[in-house]
């Protein structure tokens, strides 16, 4: 028998509860049939012109992203706006889209233990538990042994896709790091949470120069920046391996790196 898009959304459910999710958050079915069966999905961290295209030109019937496509309100969704395009274009192609953020961002395991597990970081807790002290945004953990700040940083880099950005640290090279904290996405609100925590070193996306500045002023743990997109796209196949569990489907992680930055230029001399 084959799958629907409501065998897949209900394996995906239990893998990353709804419940778990921000208030603010929009997650679950964002346009399909839960009726309709399924053969291809593609996963994907964002829902963009690129890779709906290539989850129609492969032939998927279900992208699962972990961005929502309409995270904020609309009155309609219209082909002259951006989304609304792509909302058309699934709608005519069969191509159904299910999202899972924030509640795949705090369920175990979700999204930051796929980071840590990329970097051979062994998670111990999250980084900020929910009440049930289980799951939680973010993960603590450490290394099988120490290693200088910038080799912990070379390793960051070898371990995740190649962006134009690349990988940032901040702190002495030859610091050793042990203690790690991971948080997939944008992290800088947790600072003073892995400072707190005594951690070695904080990975995590979208550091911002104020914040991460301030938090180096007061000697808060070694800071390794990544991209949005790099510190997101190992849940991709953690979420696959789910899919691939609900039933004989053909499923792939899409490569195609959606980060805004397409370009770097050097400066000075």
């Amino acid at each position: 028998m084959s799958s629907t898009v409501s065998d897949v959304i209900a394996a995906l459910d239990t893998a990353y509860p709804r419940e778990l999710s921000e208030p603010w958050d929009a997650v679950g079915l964002v346009c399909g049939d839960p009726a309709e069966p399924v053969e291809r999905v593609l996963v994907c961290v964002d829902p963009v012109a690129a890779t709906v295209a290539e989850a129609v030109e492969w032939g998927a019937q279900l992208v699962v992203a972990h961005h929502p496509l309409l995270l904020r309100g609309v009155h309609g969704v219209g082909t002259d706006t951006a989304k609304g395009r792509l909302v058309h274009r699934m709608v005519r192609s069969g191509v159904a889209l299910f999202c899972a953020h924030t509640n795949a961002d705090s369920a175990v395991p979700g999204v930051s233990d796929a980071l840590a597990e990329r970097l051979g970081v062994r998670v111990s807790r999250p980084l900020a538990p929910h009440a049930d002290g289980r799951t939680g945004l973010g993960r603590v953990g450490e290394l099988a042994e120490p290693v200088p700040f910038a080799e912990f940083v070379r390793r960051v880099a070898a371990a995740l896709p190649a962006t134009e950005p690349g990988v940032l640290g901040a702190g002495e090279p030859d610091r050793l790091v042990r203690t790690v904290a991971v948080s997939g996405g944008a992290g800088d609100s947790y600072l003073a949470t892995a400072a707190a925590e005594g951690v070695d070193a904080y990975v995590t996306a979208d550091l911002r120069h104020h914040p991460a500045g301030e938090h180096r002023e007061q000697d808060g743990p070694a800071l390794v920046g990544l991209t949005h997109w790099a510190s997101e796209w190992p849940w991709c196949e953690q979420a696959a391996r789910v899919i691939r569990n609900a039933g004989d489907l053909d499923v792939r992680v899409s490569i195609r790196c959606t980060d805004p930055w397409t370009m770097r230029v050097g400066s000075g001399g």
